[in-house]
């Protein structure tokens, strides 16, 4: 899963995309309310967080482009703009999510999952594929009940197939979400982690599927 961070206090920015990296997430950041909107508009983000008061601009301006290309990711804003008209005009502009500044990182923490849920269309926070689950809440993946031992990015790889289980995940789709501007990727990292996740799935009738060409599906024989 894939966020944008749009947030010019460099310190606080970079305390977010720690939290969120850790949990799983690929995080990219802009300071720039320009440069956001255009990054915004080309990558396929799972969330943007944003802040109103930009250089260049302001949050409201990112979010209308975002809106008019017909867009529909989730954005939360994150303010220290407390005001009822603020949060009003946010809202009707099209975000999904006000949060005023302070605030408790755990609760931004659980908001970043809820609006990520809602983007898929996927109420329940525990994921379920066959003896798979995975709970986004905990980073915790069980396979028949016992816990998977997986590195981060093996653990992103999974989340995106799992979100879009029994569908076919476009092989450019799922790097995009599970690999960061900043990330080296190399050539073959993507094939490494699904081959990884194939083998701790064992003979559990779970089976990522390469379909030549396209992409990868997860489903339970």
């Amino acid at each position: 899963m894939r966020i944008l961070i749009v947030e010019d206090d460099r310190a606080l920015a970079s305390g977010l995309k720690r939290s969120l990296t850790s949990l799983g997430y690929a995080v990219d950041h802009q300071s720039d309310a320009a440069e956001a909107a255009e990054v915004a508009v080309l990558e396929p983000y799972n969330l943007i967080v944003l802040d109103l008061g930009l250089p260049n601009g302001s949050g409201y301006d990112v979010m209308r482009k975002v809106r008019l290309k017909g867009l529909k990711t989730p954005i939360m804003i994150l303010t220290a703009r407390d005001h009822v008209s603020e949060k009003v005009k946010a809202l009707d502009l099209g975000a999904d999510d006000y949060v005023n500044k302070p605030f408790a990182l755990e609760e931004f923490e659980a908001r970043v999952r809820a609006l990520v849920r809602r983007g898929f269309g996927v109420s329940s926070p525990v994921l379920e594929c066959g003896p798979l689950t995975f709970d986004p809440t905990t980073g915790i993946a069980q396979l028949n009940g016992a816990p998977l031992d997986l590195r981060r990015r093996e653990l992103a790889v999974l989340h995106v197939l799992l979100v879009q289980a029994g569908k076919l995940v476009p092989k450019t789709r799922l790097i995009s979400e599970v690999f960061g501007f900043d990330d080296p990727v190399a050539p073959n990292a993507l094939e490494l982690y699904i081959a990884r996740l194939r083998k701790k799935f064992g003979e559990s009738g779970l089976r990522i599927r390469t379909v030549r060409g396209l992409g990868y599906l997860l489903d339970h024989a």
